[in-house]
């Protein structure tokens, strides 16, 4: 770390050159931006929520379910009857 250089003006010390006034309040700007883009940021999120659906409503599905084919069983029945 080094020393701040001093000025001498008329045999005493002089402070050194302060910073811009740009300089200075550029923090600050920055700042303020980055608040109010969260505070927007805060209210969007909080209008997404508000909108959203009720928790526990009913919920209807309708599908169409259609039946598979099934072969046909391939057997033969001999029903043997006498006459009386």
């Amino acid at each position: 770390m080094t020393l701040p250089k001093w000025r001498t003006v008329g045999g005493r010390r002089a402070r050194p050159r302060r910073r811009s006034r740009v300089r200075a309040l550029l923090p600050w700007l920055l700042g303020l931006l980055v608040l109010g883009f969260a505070f927007f940021a805060g209210l969007a999120i909080g209008r997404a929520v508000e909108q959203g659906p009720e928790p526990g409503g009913t919920y209807t599905r309708v599908r169409t379910i259609e039946p598979l084919t099934v072969a046909p069983a391939e057997r033969t029945v001999t029903v043997t009857t006498t006459a009386p």
